[in-house]
């Protein structure tokens, strides 16, 4: 393991994870990602660069604007701090290969999803657009450095995405006829597609058993206490889909430890 690298991923991710925070909460709103610069929530001082720094300026400052002195969201240095260890991942599990580009892709759209599902019950069609395009890039480039088939790498996981969004297209028909309510949010259906890109079509069923059973508790929580068991449900697929991605399951794996 280099450490060098290790850190040179790791901050590179912080700066990314602050990047993310803007482009998570301003793209849902149709706000521009670049104007105005960043600024505190609630007095609206402009940040300066030593007030920028990700994650350091909010431990310096004492997770308070210099200005206003009014407490910001921890949510800003907990994305920031777990878009670095996400990146890091990415380079400890698949090392300077293609396969890194393609991961760390993957982990950048999730974690922009997770931060405008959680404010605003919103995933950005801007966002699945262009991280779909960067990602089907990453396997074309794959292709032509492994050389390897442009079937297998390129195009079936395409169909792997489009099949995901078509299943969960379908369980949100039957769902929202049987419960003669919106069951799913349209988000998550398209959010189906990148996913299944990223990870094929079986493992995108896998992620949809597996994300419900880890919203599960929530879900029952905000019933019982909130009278509500509405809840953003592109964290969930995100987790699951990072697990996955990590750990490379498979569907072999999990049906040899079923039936063995």
């Amino acid at each position: 393991m280099n450490i060098f690298i290790c850190v040179m991923v790791f901050i590179f991710g912080l700066i990314f994870g602050s990047f993310y925070n803007v482009v998570g909460y301003r793209v849902p709103k149709k706000e521009s990602i670049v104007f105005p610069s960043s600024n505190c929530p609630n007095c609206k001082h402009k940040l300066k660069f030593y007030e920028n720094i990700p994650l350091l300026s909010y431990i310096f400052l004492g997770g308070k604007c210099k200005c206003c002195k009014k407490r910001i969201s921890i949510i800003y240095p907990f994305f920031e701090a777990l878009t670095g260890v996400l990146f890091l991942i990415c380079y400890l599990v698949f090392g300077l290969t293609p396969s890194f580009a393609s991961s760390i892709i993957i982990v950048s759209v999730l974690i922009i999803i997770t931060i405008s599902d959680i404010r605003y019950y919103i995933i950005p069609d801007e966002v699945l657009i262009i991280g779909s395009i960067l990602l089907i890039i990453s396997y074309v480039v794959t292709c032509f450095i492994n050389k390897t088939s442009f079937v297998d790498g390129v195009l079936f996981k395409i169909l792997s995405g489009l099949g995901s969004f078509a299943l969960l297209y379908l369980i949100k028909v039957l769902c929202d006829f049987l419960f003669k309510k919106e069951s799913l949010g349209g988000g998550d259906i398209k959010l189906l597609f990148f996913i299944g890109l990223s990870i094929g079509f079986d493992m995108s069923i896998v992620t949809i058993f597996m994300s419900s059973f880890i919203a599960l508790p929530l879900s029952i929580y905000n019933l019982i206490k909130k009278d509500t068991n509405i809840l953003p449900f592109g964290p969930y697929l995100a987790i699951s889909t990072l697990i996955i991605l990590f750990t490379k399951l498979d569907i072999n794996t999990i049906y040899n430890f079923f039936i063995s």
